[in-house]
């Protein structure tokens, strides 16, 4: 499965927002799956999209045909738009599914590893992260994805609140961090916490 992560600052909110429904349009496309996202909680007029596709040979046909069509309606309503592209690796809680209607928080944390530490990294989000995030209450399900440049990866999770989700933070990932030697890992960690908004949901 592609999982498709969009960044982009907004700057027309009411056309963007008005353009976003055309992207119901995707229903339609052969292999397809999902597409949710929100607005940042931390950058005001900040938008983050993800889109879901059984495999990379769908979305790129997709992209020759159909995409421009539909994302004309946005075009002036936004700016820095950013794309990345990653490859699903693994659940972070059994039995995911690119799901948006039952969540109302998403949270992305984007990680760029050093390559002899890759493996070690993959190892610890398997046996200290996902564990941890499983265990809590809220978190209804998520997904570990890389790039095909190998060392950047995508954590992309779903959340019933932003309640549950906070109780979830500070003291305990410093904690999970020391735990799996993230700082020995990565180069750059980045991320953000997302308040879902319904009406994007295809």
């Amino acid at each position: 499965m592609l999982v498709k992560w969009m960044r982009c600052t907004v700057v027309d909110r009411r056309g963007f927002e008005r353009g976003q429904r055309k992207w119901a349009g995707l229903l339609g496309e052969p292999g397809f799956r999902a597409q949710g996202g929100g607005w940042s909680r931390s950058r005001p007029g900040v938008a983050h999209l993800f889109g879901f596709w059984e495999s990379r040979a769908f979305y790129d046909s997709f992209m020759a045909r159909s995409h421009d069509r539909l994302a004309a309606s946005q075009n002036g309503t936004h700016k820095d738009a950013q794309v990345r592209l990653f490859e699903y690796r693994f659940d972070v809680k059994v039995g995911f599914r690119p799901q948006f209607t039952d969540a109302d928080l998403l949270r992305v944390a984007h990680c760029r590893v050093r390559r002899e530490r890759i493996e070690h990294y993959t190892l610890m989000q398997e046996k200290v992260w996902n564990p941890a995030m499983a265990g809590s209450p809220g978190m209804l399900r998520g997904v570990f994805a890389q790039a095909q440049a190998e060392d950047e990866f995508l954590v992309l999770s779903m959340w019933d609140s932003a309640a549950e989700h906070g109780k979830y933070r500070t003291e305990r990932i410093e904690r999970l961090a020391l735990r799996a030697q993230l700082g020995a890992d990565v180069t750059a960690v980045g991320g953000d916490v997302i308040d879902l908004e319904p009406s994007w949901t295809v």
